[in-house]
């Protein structure tokens, strides 16, 4: 992987540190608060290698809500309990009321 890489996951993972208990923000959220809108499969790329680095993954999903990184979880629906200990309400795979849990970095860290 080219270190320019390296250094944008650890950006990714120092934005996905800040989103606060019982709430989630998307892949393509936190690329473009990063300048790089067009970015978030390496967003995604990025969570799928966070385990061990001490970055809450499980609040990170797709701009619909589901669950698209929850195979990298160990277990099968370990995503899914993280966020319902949160208490945020997951469905078939996607968050319930997206709107009222959502994290916009790029309104929050202004």
């Amino acid at each position: 992987m080219k270190p320019e890489t390296l250094g944008f996951f650890e950006k990714v993972y120092e934005v996905a540190r800040l989103v606060p208990y019982g709430r989630v923000t998307s892949y393509g959220a936190i690329a473009k608060y990063l300048g790089a809108a067009k970015s978030a499969r390496i967003v995604g790329y990025a969570m799928n290698g966070s385990g061990g680095k001490d970055v809450p993954a499980h609040r990170v999903v797709n701009r619909k809500g589901l669950l698209t990184g929850k195979h990298h979880f160990d277990g099968t629906n370990l995503m899914q309990q993280l966020l319902e200990n949160e208490d945020i309400e997951v469905i078939d795979n996607q968050i319930q009321n997206l709107e009222a849990v959502f994290w916009d970095p790029a309104k929050e860290l202004k």
